[in-house]
């Protein structure tokens, strides 16, 4: 807003926003507040009320004392009840649409399966079509079809938007598909127990969320039951002990939420060190050299270098030139998988991946153009 001149009385947009709320609030506070104050007016009434009867009937000789003072006693008791519930009538009003999309996730249907993980074979999507959004159709991934070797890197590459980060969820089963199959060792992951497929998966992710806590608890949140020896191990492993270290009070200084108060990159060797902790099978990695310096690229490749040993691992990556000795690349785009093979084969092929591959080589040596 500061960059487009687009603050204080400039911004229109946010003021007019500020101005609308203010009426809907006072509009609210108003029909609220007075039909509760009627109440609250009528119901005190009844008080007053029943002393003046209740007086006027001993005068009259047909009401015991006895019978009106137990109708006192009984009558301030009711009141306050009534009140309260007159207050939270007004208060339930308001809540109702909190209270509704609450319920929307409690109604929300849990994932099925029990059958036993085997995460050392080898993971088959068979024409897996899939969208986020079911009614407006969508597709996202269309009739995706490809093998992940176990115990081997696959890379998943192609233009922005084609569906490679939705290919790594699926794997995690953050959704399941909405046709075709994916599965491990010929079970449907749909098939499998959520909890243990999900013990059995390390993410790295190129957005790295830390929660605002020590390191030490951000990094064990890979392995809660992980002793002090193992943490360090992992720490080392991942190259983030030395600025841990350098760090005011070490290992149990707090970060901001999100890791604000940390660098990109060593938020994203945090997040190895966590992955390389839990010490799972299958390792998604989704472009986690993104967007550093030469410096962090070089520490963070040196990890995952460590992370990906005997593990099979999906890594998406836009930079072609760090997954070139995959064991296989998988090209998407516009949600099918239009190629797959090794650097050389799909470079012989002469299509997307040799198109988006001959870009970069070229794109290295740019530069600005001298203005004369």
């Amino acid at each position: 807003l500061k960059a487009y001149d687009q603050t204080g009385e400039e911004f229109g947009k946010l003021k007019d926003a500020y101005h609308h709320l203010m009426k809907v609030n006072l509009n609210a506070e108003t029909i609220g507040g007075t039909l509760m104050n009627l109440a609250n007016t009528f119901i005190q009434a009844g008080l007053p009320l029943m002393c003046f009867v209740g007086a006027y009937l001993i005068l009259g000789g047909r009401m015991l004392v006895s019978d009106y003072l137990g109708l006192i006693i009984i009558g301030t008791k009711v009141l306050s009840p009534i009140l309260t519930w007159v207050r939270y009538m007004v208060m339930l009003r308001t809540h109702y649409l909190s209270a509704c999309r609450i319920d929307d996730v409690m109604q929300a249907p849990a994932m099925q399966g029990s059958g036993e993980t085997n995460a050392h074979s080898d993971i088959q999507f068979n024409q897996v079509f899939f969208s986020y959004d079911e009614k407006a159709g969508n597709q996202v991934l269309k009739d995706v079809s490809f093998t992940i070797p176990a115990g081997k890197l696959t890379a998943v590459v192609g233009p922005s938007g084609g569906g490679k980060s939705t290919i790594l969820r699926l794997i995690a089963r953050f959704w399941d598909v909405d046709k075709g199959s994916i599965t491990c060792g010929g079970k449907a992951l749909s098939a499998l127990s959520p909890d243990e497929w999900m013990q059995n998966i390390s993410m790295v992710l190129q957005d790295v969320y830390l929660f605002h806590d020590t390191i030490r608890e951000n990094i064990l949140f890979g392995r809660k039951d992980a002793t002090e020896a193992e943490m360090m191990d992992a720490v080392k492993r991942a190259q983030c002990h030395e600025f841990i270290m350098a760090l005011p009070n070490g290992y149990d200084t707090v970060v901001g939420e999100g890791g604000n108060t940390l660098s990109g990159g060593e938020k994203q060797r945090i997040s190895i060190a966590r992955a390389l902790l839990k010490d799972a099978p299958i390792l998604l990695l989704d472009e986690p050299t993104a967007s550093l310096d030469a410096q962090n690229e070089v520490l963070i490749q040196r990890a995952i270098n460590q992370l990906v040993q005997n593990r099979t691992v999906v890594m998406i990556a836009h930079r072609l030139k760090t997954v070139q000795n995959a064991t296989q690349i998988v090209v998407i785009n516009q949600g099918c998988s239009v190629e797959i093979g090794t650097h050389e084969e799909l470079l012989s092929q002469n299509g997307l991946y040799a198109k988006l591959w001959n870009m970069q080589q070229s794109a290295m040596g740019w530069q600005f153009e001298t203005q004369t």
